[in-house]
């Protein structure tokens, strides 16, 4: 049996992939008071801690002769490859790893799950995460790693995710090999059955379009005939205007230039601006699809929070809370609950009978 800890929890992606793993989250620590909203609001049995974790001297849990796993990433934005600003060791956040670290000392768990950005393996020369895996070494900790794609574990999503694994008495598993052969799920597969929406939607609650197009999509209605999250950014005219002129798959660079005036230089775009995104193939990276702008395959407007929701592998039961903008950044800053299952089903796996039952 295995109680977990889950750090940096956000809205909950890697507690639900726990969960889903037969792992019993007690404790989620998170400092956004939306994300603990949301978090309790779907996992009703775990203690959620709102605060900085730089406050916390430790956390209290009952283990009960159980495997205790402490897992989460700390927040990953100075590491993402987009942000050459902030990459570096001078942004005091990129350091949120050592308070990851501190929690494991106090813990001592018989499991260790961090996951980040792959940006993180090159930020500063690899100062970071060379740091952290020396110091788990240290604390006695036998380490596996990989660069986890997401669309290889069933979600209708390439997104890139560095994980270590760490266990006290035993070699952990592979994560490479974990990774199952199986067609992709595409956008259209993930979020056909949900219904069309307009510019700026915030009719929260709706019924579906139509039956699942695919298993993914059943699985992820859970027998529900409606739900939530059919909330939709209003993005201006200028912008509206520029949608049409962008094909499946294409970005800013098909945008007429006499409608991209706004931009000084509009060759310094971002290649992720204006994305539409393909139907038939699974979505790129959604992160923070808002400011992205990322488009509907066929629909001139942004994503809902559903279809986000959908695209990062949460049930349509998964409540979001807050504004738009907030349930916008929990959908996209979280971990891919599928991703999250396969890692910690690896580890149960792993485990066989020399875990505790």
């Amino acid at each position: 049996m295995f109680v977990g800890v889950d750090l940096f929890a956000g809205a909950g992606g890697m507690s639900l992939g726990a969960a889903n793993a037969g792992i019993e989250v007690s404790v989620a620590v998170e400092v956004g008071a939306a994300a603990c909203r949301t978090y309790s609001r779907n996992h009703p049995a775990t203690k959620v801690v709102n605060a900085d974790i730089r406050t916390l001297p430790g956390i209290d849990i009952d283990r009960r002769d159980r495997e205790l796993v402490v897992f989460g990433g700390p927040p990953c934005q100075g590491f993402s490859t987009s942000n050459q600003r902030t990459r570096n060791d001078a942004n005091p956040r990129n350091w949120l790893f050592l308070e990851f670290l501190r929690i494991v000392e106090y813990l001592s768990p018989e499991w260790v799950v961090f996951e980040n950005v792959a940006g993180i393996l090159q930020t500063s020369g690899g100062t970071f995460i060379d740091a952290f895996r020396a110091r788990l070494i240290c604390l006695g900790y036998r380490l596996s790693e990989g660069l986890l794609d997401s669309v290889s574990f069933g979600v209708p999503q390439r997104r890139s995710r560095y994980f270590v694994v760490g266990c006290r008495d035993r070699d952990p598993p592979g994560l490479e090999a974990e990774q199952p052969a199986s067609p992709a799920v595409t956008f259209a597969d993930a979020t056909a059955d949900l219904p069309a929406l307009a510019n700026g939607a915030e009719t929260d609650e709706l019924e579906y379009c139509s039956p699942p197009r695919s298993e993914y999509a059943e699985k992820l209605r859970r027998g529900l005939s409606r739900c939530t999250g059919h909330l939709v950014t209003r993005n201006g005219d200028a912008i509206i205007e520029r949608y049409p002129f962008i094909p499946q798959g294409g970005n800013w660079r098909d945008i007429p230039q006499v409608l991209m005036g706004s931009y000084s230089n509009r060759f310094r775009c971002h290649t992720g601006i204006y994305r539409r995104l393909a139907e038939n193939e699974p979505s790129i990276v959604i992160g923070n699809f808002r400011k992205n702008m990322l488009i509907h395959p066929t629909q001139d407007r942004g994503l809902s929070v559903r279809e986000a929701a959908r695209l990062q592998s949460f049930p349509d039961t998964y409540v979001f809370v807050g504004t738009i903008g907030i349930q916008q950044q929990q959908v996209g800053n979280a971990v891919p609950p599928l991703l999250a299952q396969a890692v910690f089903a690896s580890i149960r796996s792993a485990c066989g009978d020399g875990c505790n039952s």
